[in-house]
């Protein structure tokens, strides 16, 4: 009762405030006075704050341009109960594909077409930036203080956060985050045709990889696009085969179908690691592709290569006749297969030829993508690996993106000319493989010889023997 008074009765503030001086009092005033309405948890807690912010704005007759009363509550309670702003931009604007806090006064947000724009929102300090992420934190059981000062949690099954906090940074700064949101909903062939990051008969291509029994590596640094390929690739996936996807932390891939009546019309399995403690209890992507073999996938879906466990357990699943599709940050298609070396020789002691023929093997085809000046996203190759001898990869380059030339347009914005070839043809090994698998000559011609010309490669058929 002796609150309620207080909201009722005391003196009314008579000068123009503004919103971040309002704020600073209402969290003054609901320290003092409402802590326990703060701390309270659900939508009834919420409710109760929401209530009693709108009597005191009332009451103090506080008010911001371009607000109503009940914007202004809102605003006021996402600041000091919710995420802010950033609520906005992470999960009511679409487009959005990542949120960066690179100080508590300068945010930014990149768009899925891969441009960069700053927003005008703001935190109030570096304090205030805190509060607001380590109640994100909070939320997927995170805590974010001295003694960790850097964190990485999910904040849904498609949101991942990264933060770094004083004393790593500067404490004019605050914090830093990367908040990555993935949508996999945007992905279709359609809308990678329309911004150019690959031709049809790329798509085409890769589709017949997944489909009829070829392993596929997706490289790239981040932000170049891996994940959306992948994710778009794995879409491809017949109805009729079981694809299970191996993901770490936070579910960036949803790949189940449902018809026209609600009824789901693949068969998917989406797991995900759960690290622990305790070694003993830590379930990592290694542990999940052993007991994924158990389950009689066609396709495996490993979101990335990170560990020298993973790189052998990923390729070794492939050599035994499964079809793996995965990511791995590299800068080249040529590179990649020395990179899944690289990453085994940290565990396992086999020479570097013995690697690279099982990566090879593994992974007949790599794609190597990249986000160019103007923030496109491109399928910058794609090759056919054949073997390593003498210290050399033996390769086919079957597409590749050339640069013409870098661009300043009327706006001083930059644009990349260039164009996709078409490059080497397939090996005789890799259409063998192709046919034994079930693809159709008529499938095959889109990117390979005419049938013709493939029929005398491949030679007469046997005839048969009665």
């Amino acid at each position: 009762m002796n609150n309620l008074n207080d909201i009722f009765f005391a003196p009314t503030a008579s000068e123009e405030l503004s919103y971040e001086q309002i704020l600073e009092d209402v969290q003054r005033y609901f320290a003092e006075n409402h802590a326990v309405a703060i701390a309270g948890e659900g939508d009834k807690g919420g409710e109760l704050l929401q209530e009693l912010m709108t009597q005191y704005l009332v009451k103090r007759r506080y008010t911001v341009e371009g607000l109503s009363t009940e914007e202004l509550v809102e605003r006021l309670y996402e600041d000091m109960a919710g995420y802010s702003f950033l609520k906005k931009w992470i999960y009511l604007t679409p487009g959005v594909e990542e949120v960066n806090i690179n100080a508590y006064n300068d945010i930014e947000v990149i768009m899925n077409s891969g441009r960069s724009v700053k927003i005008p929102e703001k935190f109030s300090s570096p304090q205030h930036a805190i509060d607001v992420v380590r109640r994100m934190l909070s939320s997927c059981g995170m805590i974010l203080d001295d003694t960790m000062p850097s964190v990485v949690g999910y904040l849904d099954k498609n949101i991942r956060i990264s933060v770094d906090k004083t004393p790593i940074v500067d404490p004019d700064v605050g914090l830093n985050a990367s908040i990555r949101i993935v949508n996999q909903q945007t992905v279709s062939k359609e809308k990678l045709l329309e911004s150019g990051s690959a031709t049809s008969e790329m798509l085409e291509f890769l589709t017949a990889c997944i489909r009829y029994g070829v392993s596929v590596c997706i490289a790239g640094s981040t932000g170049s696009g891996k994940t959306t390929i992948m994710a778009w690739l794995l879409s491809q996936v017949p109805n009729n085969r079981r694809l299970i996807t191996i993901e770490e932390g936070s579910r960036e891939f949803d790949l189940v179908r449902r018809d026209e009546n609600g009824r789901i019309a693949n068969s998917v399995v989406h797991l995900l690691t759960r690290p622990h403690e305790n070694p003993a209890l830590n379930i990592n992507q290694d542990f999940l592709l052993e007991r994924v073999l158990r389950k009689h996938p066609d396709v495996i879906g490993v979101g990335e290569m990170r560990s020298a466990a993973e790189s052998l357990a990923a390729a070794e699943s492939s050599r035994t006749g499964h079809t793996v599709c995965t990511t791995i940050h590299s800068n080249s298609c040529a590179s990649t297969y020395r990179r899944m070396m690289t990453l085994a020789k940290r565990k396992y002691m086999m020479s570097d030829e013995v690697l690279m023929q099982i990566m090879v093997e593994a992974y007949p085809i790599v794609v190597y993508t990249k986000q160019l000046e103007d923030r496109s996203r491109k399928i910058m190759e794609i090759i056919e690996g054949e073997g390593y001898e003498d210290g050399r990869l033996i390769y086919r380059s079957l597409y590749k993106y050339e640069v013409a030339d870098n661009t300043i347009d009327e706006n001083g914005e930059p644009h990349v000319v260039g164009r996709h070839r078409k490059g080497d043809d397939i090996s005789g090994n890799l259409r063998k493989r192709f046919l034994d698998n079930g693809i159709s000559f008529k499938e095959l011609e889109v990117f390979s010889q005419e049938p013709s010309q493939l029929m005398r490669k491949l030679g007469p058929f046997p005839k048969e023997v009665d």
